[in-house]
């Protein structure tokens, strides 16, 4: 299938709201978000107008979709641009692919975006970009694996499970 990997728009927040409350109703969200469903589904609707705007403005974070051919969307990926680290690096966060659009290639084409977009920022340039990833989530390191991102050494606990550990893995331009 191919996708059209594009910024949510400002006027879609209806649509990016549906989005990612299914991604934190699916069976992996408990070990791939921070937040819960019950969190997100109680905000109101001017919550998710800033989210949507945010990533249409220009700025600091973009959320990107993946678009298929029939307008549905099959995925999302967030991407932060740090401006307090020790380095100018980018964040991925927010990483969530429907049932249905696993295995198309859709995550490598989120990811590429997102990439694209932080390797292309200036001022300062970015010269490094990371994610957290949960140690149960096999299917996501597999993938961060395969995209180039190695495990950096740093952990953290998870913020909803003080026994569950999230590794930090990171790709730094070459």
């Amino acid at each position: 299938m191919a996708y059209m990997i594009r910024p949510v728009q400002a006027d879609e927040w209806k649509r990016f709201k549906e989005l990612r409350l299914a991604a934190l109703a699916d069976p992996v969200a408990r070990v791939a978000f921070h937040e819960t469903f019950e969190e997100a589904a109680a905000q109101p609707p001017e919550f998710w107008q800033r989210r949507a705007e945010r990533s249409d403005d220009g700025g600091v974070a973009l959320t990107l979709i993946g678009e298929g051919p029939d307008g549905s969307w099959g995925g999302m990926v967030v991407v932060l641009r740090e401006m307090d680290g020790e380095v100018p690096q980018a964040r991925i966060v927010g990483v969530y692919v429907r049932p249905e659009h696993r295995g198309t290639g859709l995550s490598r084409e989120l990811f590429e975006a997102a990439l694209s977009w932080s390797w292309g920022l200036s001022e300062p340039a970015v010269d490094r970009v990371r994610l957290w990833v949960h140690t149960a989530n096999g299917p996501a390191t597999a993938l961060y694996r395969a995209l180039g991102f190695v495990e950096t050494g740093r952990s953290m606990t998870d913020p909803k499970d003080a026994a569950a550990i999230e590794r930090e893995m990171a790709l730094t331009r070459c």
